[in-house]
């Protein structure tokens, strides 16, 4: 039997390891980790589509808030809760002020640590309250928006397993994915997240691309952090990432000047 191309694996790969669609495994290897990285962002942009359908559906009938707390329920049960999970164990890790070893050991305990714990509240709490503001505004706007974000979530995921970054163990899922993401790959990723996000505030169509890079650019920071304190990332960190843009791009969609 002929091996799977590798665009199709890759595609079949992230969408096994972003989402919870019922797609069966496929090959799995370093090529076709780099591809599913890099094509992370459209990922997104689909789980976008469906979060911004749960959003409006449940508008129809209940508060603002309301719809915004099930899509961000919906949002985690999407993912199988993995992003939040690698939040609170990587601010966990960074939380303690150990390095390496002893910094990586904290992020394996089950249990979640008060930094975790606060990381998880603030993030919830503030998507939250700009899907409550979104779900107020146009449905073409809250699309455009919600995907913006979620895309960018993803697009933070092909900018940390880009070539030069390490992965902080010799296995997992760092391991796999980390160095893989080409430089072209990444610029077509950021182009495509730039041009979704005009349509994010139709006001102001240069605010949108602006969020955007100004999420990545904090990404780059957390990222350098990360890789001073850990020796490099993990699938933790990934999860981390996500969350980290996405909540950064919604917070900056919604800012008026």
């Amino acid at each position: 039997m002929p091996a799977e191309p590798r665009l199709a694996a890759g595609a079949r790969l992230a969408l096994t390891t972003f989402t919870t669609l019922p797609v069966p495994a496929g090959r799995i290897d370093r090529a076709v980790a780099g591809t599913a990285m890099a094509l992370a962002p459209a990922v997104g942009a689909l789980l976008g589509a469906l979060l911004t359908g749960v959003l409006l559906l449940t508008d129809g009938f209940a508060p603002p808030l309301v719809a915004a707390g099930v899509t961000v329920g919906a949002g985690a049960l999407l993912t199988r809760g993995l992003h939040l999970d690698g939040l609170a164990d990587t601010v966990d890790a960074l939380g303690s002020y150990r390095r390496g070893p002893a910094a990586l050991e904290i992020m394996k305990k089950p249990d979640v640590g008060p930094f975790g714990v606060t990381a998880l509240v603030v993030v919830l709490l503030v998507q939250a309250a700009v899907l409550a503001e979104l779900a107020e505004r146009s449905t073409s706007t809250a699309l455009a928006a919600v995907v913006t974000a979620t895309a960018a979530g993803r697009l933070g995921v092909a900018l940390a397993c880009r070539r030069g970054v390490p992965a902080a163990r010799p296995d997992g899922l760092g391991a796999l994915v980390a160095g893989t993401v080409r430089p072209g790959a990444l610029a077509t990723g950021t182009t495509a997240v730039a041009l979704l996000a005009l349509a994010a505030v139709p006001d102001r169509p240069w605010q949108g691309p602006l969020v955007v890079i100004a999420a990545l650019a904090t990404a780059v920071w957390l990222l350098r952090h990360v890789v001073r304190r850990l020796g490099g990332i993990t699938g933790d960190v990934l999860g981390a990432t996500v969350e980290v843009v996405t909540t950064l791009v919604y917070l900056g969609l919604v800012l008026s000047g």
